[in-house]
C-alpha cells in the first residue's frame, strides 16, 4: 500500500470537506445534476478518445498508483550481488530454480539458465520494458484526459446553469437551483480533476519511470552476470544507479 497517495487523496477530501462544514450545511454542496454532468458527461467524452478494453482498464491500472510494491534498489542490487558471485563460482546453471524478489529478474535468469544468445535475451527483456512502460502510460493517458476533460464539463454545467437561471429571472424559485447548478459542476470538474484524476496520472507515471529504471538496471546485470563480469565490479556499475548518499563500499 502507497501511503503517500492514500494519505494525500483523503486528505485533500477532508481539507475541503471541513472547509465546507465549517462555513455551513453540506447539503448546499450537493446536487445531482451537477454531479451527472461532471462524472457521467466526463467519462463519456475520454471514452470516445479511447478503445473500450482500454477505458476499461484504466481501473486496474490505477491500482498501481495505492498498490504498488516496488523493491528498494539498493536491496535489488545486494541481491544481485549474490547472484553474481554464486554464478561465477558455479556456473549460470547453479541459478535455475533461484527465488528472487522481481519477477522481471527471475524472467531474466530463467533465459540465461537456458542458454539464450545475450542478444536475444538484450531483444526479448527490452521489447518486455517497452511493453510494460507503454500499458503503464496508456493507464495514465485515460486519467490525463479525465483530469482535463472534468474542468470542461464543469464549465459547460456552469453555462447550463446560466441559461436557466437568466431565462427564468421572473421566476425566483428558478433561480436557487440554476445558480446551484452553474457554481457547483465547476467545483465538481475542479475537485475531480486536480485531486483525483491529476494526482493519480503523474503518480502512475512516476511508478512507470521507477519501474523501467529498475529493469533496466536488472537488464545490465543479467549481460554482465552472463558475459562472467567480477561482482564487485558489477556491484560498483549497478551502484551509479543509486543516490551517491546511497552508494555504500561493500566489504
Amino acid at each position: 500500500m502507497d501511503i503517500a497517495t492514500l494519505l494525500g487523496l483523503i486528505g485533500s477530501f477532508v481539507v475541503v470537506g471541513a472547509a465546507i462544514f465549517l462555513g455551513g450545511s453540506a447539503g448546499m454542496f450537493i446536487d445531482t445534476t451537477s454531479i451527472l454532468i461532471v462524472l457521467v458527461g466526463s467519462s463519456l467524452v475520454t471514452l470516445m478518445q479511447y478503445p473500450l478494453g482500454q477505458f476499461l482498464g484504466a481501473g486496474k491500472v490505477a491500482g498501481k498508483a495505492f498498490m504498488f510494491k516496488s523493491v528498494p534498489m539498493d536491496t535489488l542490487i545486494d541481491e544481485i550481488y549474490g547472484l553474481a558471485d554464486e554464478a561465477r563460482k558455479g556456473g549460470l546453471l547453479s541459478l535455475e530454480g533461484k527465488e528472487v524478489s522481481h519477477p522481471f529478474l527471475s524472467t531474466g535468469i530463467q533465459m540465461l539458465v537456458d542458454g539464450h544468445d545475450s542478444t536475444v535475451v538484450k531483444n526479448q527483456l527490452s521489447k518486455e520494458m517497452s511493453q510494460a512502460y507503454n500499458r503503464h502510460s496508456s493507464g495514465a493517458k485515460i486519467f490525463k484526459a479525465f483530469g482535463d476533460v472534468a474542468p470542461a464539463m464543469g464549465m459547460i454545467g456552469t453555462l447550463v446553469g446560466l441559461v436557466q437561471m437568466l431565462a427564468n429571472l421572473s421566476d425566483p424559485s428558478s433561480i436557487g437551483p440554476a445558480m446551484a447548478i452553474a457554481l457547483l459542476t465547476t467545483l465538481y470538474g475542479a475537485m475531480v480533476a486536480n485531486m483525483v484524476c491529476l494526482p493519480i496520472q503523474a503518480k502512475l507515471n512516476a511508478r512507470a519511470d521507477e519501474e523501467l529504471t529498475c529493469q533496466k538496471l536488472i537488464l545490465d546485470a543479467l549481460l554482465a552476470i552472463q558475459s562472467g563480469q567480477n561482482p564487485r565490479v558489477l556491484d560498483d556499475t549497478l551502484k551509479s544507479y543509486l543516490a551517491e548518499g546511497k552508494r555504500i563500499a561493500r566489504e
